[in-house]
C-alpha cells in the first residue's frame, strides 16, 4: 500500500511537495528540491 508524505524544506520549514512511498518504510525520506521561498534547492524532509 502506497502512503502520501509531505516534504518540508530542512532551511525554512515550509511545506512544498507531496509524494508517495511504495514499500511502507516508517523512515524519513530526504530529497534535494527547489524551495520557492528560500530560491535555492535545499534538502526536504519527510514529514509525518
Amino acid at each position: 500500500m502506497q502512503k502520501k508524505m509531505v516534504l518540508a524544506c530542512s532551511v525554512c520549514g515550509s511545506r512544498n511537495y507531496t509524494t508517495t512511498t511504495g514499500n511502507g518504510k516508517a523512515e524519513r525520506m530526504e530529497l534535494k528540491k527547489f524551495c520557492k521561498h528560500c530560491n535555492e534547492h535545499t534538502i526536504h524532509r519527510g514529514t509525518k
